[in-house]
């Protein structure tokens, strides 16, 4: 039994939560866990935070670069979140999936809908925080933000998860240890359905 077979594409799992949710690092740990996954590394035109690397968390563009390759149409989704670009490269997404390998992508909702125009068969989560103020606790213990920003992104929150039913899963991150679980168990069930799998 083979998983991907030469010349199949690798699927895509869309994972979407408020900022604090921990969708981040359950990204960064389960392309540590499960083999053949890698994370779609985004464009953003907001400045680094501390211990963020080019190329490996994002890829810090300038405005004018990231609404060139706007012009171009080499975005598969595109937004602006808290005043700044983020994107996914169309380009980035076909050379990995070509090279047999899934993809996550860590994307808003707004980006999620622009990729579900286009992806059909991607799978879809939500990463929902135990509570409202257990989200606020965790933006203000990262203190990267000022309270004016914390208070944008609480209410950005509301929004965002207001639509988390038109996803497939909805993983609620109460404990990273138990949240990274229940991921790699949706991830490993995906691969796993009769359709994905290849007997050789």
């Amino acid at each position: 039994m083979q998983r991907i077979s030469k010349g199949d594409m690798g699927r895509l799992f869309i994972i979407s939560a408020p900022s604090g949710s921990g969708k981040t690092t359950l990204c960064e740990k389960i392309i540590k866990l499960i083999p053949n996954l890698k994370l779609s590394i985004s464009y953003t035109t907001r400045q680094p935070r501390k211990r963020e690397i080019n190329n490996a968390h994002y890829t810090f563009i300038n405005e004018k670069k990231f609404k060139a390759m706007i012009d171009k149409g080499e975005f598969a989704e595109w937004a602006r979140v808290h005043g700044n670009l983020y994107g996914t490269s169309l380009k980035r997404l076909d050379e990995i999936r070509k090279s047999g390998y899934d993809i996550i992508l860590d994307i808003d909702v707004r980006g999620a809908i622009q990729i579900k125009r286009k992806f059909k068969n991607a799978v879809y989560i939500f990463v929902l925080p135990p509570s409202m103020d257990e989200l606020e606790r965790r933006l203000r213990k990262r203190m990267s933000e000022s309270d004016n920003e914390i208070k944008r992104r609480i209410n950005r929150a509301k929004e965002e998860i207001s639509y988390y039913k038109s996803y497939d899963y909805v993983i609620i991150n109460t404990n990273i240890k138990k949240a990274l679980r229940e991921l790699e168990t949706i991830i490993i069930a995906e691969r796993l359905k009769t359709k994905e799998v290849k007997w050789i």
